[in-house]
């Protein structure tokens, strides 16, 4: 198969159903003629045309407002918001509108939105260019939250999404984008196992929405982690020397709560670890779940490592989100508690 990054994976994703279903649209903020801010679109608007693949104005709310319209009337935008950190003036559209529109509606309308967006540091961003708003999407009833690894997973879950009948929040990790890593800065991936995530099959494939994965079997700890955190987690481990195992949420609504009570009541220990700040972070979710399904297994107390409770420190970027150190600092007070 060939080997494709994140970017290339999320343009393969949208080109191929676009050939596959003319109701597919993309549009948004400088996705069209220009191929958008990291390229995802690059080459679309020119094979489908200006009226499959266009740009918008530089306003997400009439972004997000005209995908819900044209949704109910039988298209399928897939619309990207620029950065995570422009969503916000969208927010109510996504929650008020796109996220109810099948209940209030009694099923006689449903929304097939995509929302994609960059999220996540670690390209020196700074305050504006780098939040982490997850949880700000799974307290939403009705909607769909996905985020992606690696290259293989990106495509298979975007055509998901766009196939799905309800709205999908899919956030794509910036730090990503250009190839996996092994948790440390920029040094190259190692792969998990012999099927290498930088290999991304042609053609039409799906990753089903709500089914997570364990991207190392382990017996000592269970770490539950999503995006960019994967390889931090993993990196943690084999520099901690404990035998973690750690599951890629890749959905984090629905979540795929089967899989990490199995594992937990396996290993009978749990470590957190997201890079959006702590308190009311999507950890606390996690936390809780495992606290009410794993109580009597448990032999120690579930552990967060999260991001700082402050606004992004651009000058502080890689103390701010966990890195190795933090995490491994983690599953070793967890292991000896």
């Amino acid at each position: 198969m060939p080997r494709r990054t994140m970017i290339e994976a999320i343009r393969d994703a949208m080109d191929v159903s676009m050939a596959r279903d003319s109701q597919v649209i993309v549009f948004g903020e400088d996705v069209g003629f220009f191929g958008g801010v990291f390229r995802c679109t690059q080459g679309l608007q020119a094979k489908y045309g200006k009226s499959r693949c266009f740009d918008a104005p530089i306003s997400e709310a009439g972004i997000v407002g005209s995908a819900i319209g044209m949704a109910a009337y039988g298209l399928k935008p897939c619309v990207e918001v620029q950065f995570a950190d422009y969503v916000y003036p969208a927010y109510d559209q996504i929650v008020s509108e796109a996220a109810r529109l099948r209940y209030r509606s009694n099923g006689d309308f449903t929304c097939p939105i995509v929302v994609r967006m960059p999220t996540g540091g670690g390209i020196f961003g700074g305050q504006t260019h780098s939040q982490s708003p997850e949880a700000l999407f799974t307290h939403v009833s009705g909607l769909k939250v996905v985020v992606p690894s690696n290259p293989h997973d990106a495509k298979g879950l975007l055509i998901a999404a766009i196939e799905d009948p309800d709205p999908v929040i899919f956030l794509e990790p910036k730090r990503l984008y250009n190839g996996p890593f092994d948790g440390h800065h920029d040094r190259p991936v190692t792969p998990w196992s012999k099927h290498d995530l930088g290999e991304v099959a042609d053609g039409h494939y799906t990753v089903p929405l709500g089914k997570a994965v364990i991207r190392r079997s382990g017996a000592a700890v269970t770490v539950l982690a999503y995006g960019t955190m994967v390889y931090v987690a993993g990196a943690a481990a084999e520099e901690a020397g404990i035998d973690a195992e750690i599951i890629d949420l890749r959905t984090l609504l629905p979540l795929d709560l089967e899989t990490i009570v199995a594992s937990v009541k396996k290993t009978g220990r749990c470590v957190v670890v997201h890079e959006a700040t702590l308190t009311s972070g999507f950890g606390a979710e996690l936390s809780a779940l495992v606290q009410e399904n794993c109580f009597y297994h448990l032999e120690a107390p579930v552990a967060r490592v999260a991001g700082w409770d402050t606004p992004y420190p651009h000058a502080q970027e890689w103390d701010y989100f966990p890195g190795p150190a933090r995490v491994g600092r983690a599953l070793i007070e967890t292991m000896e508690a």
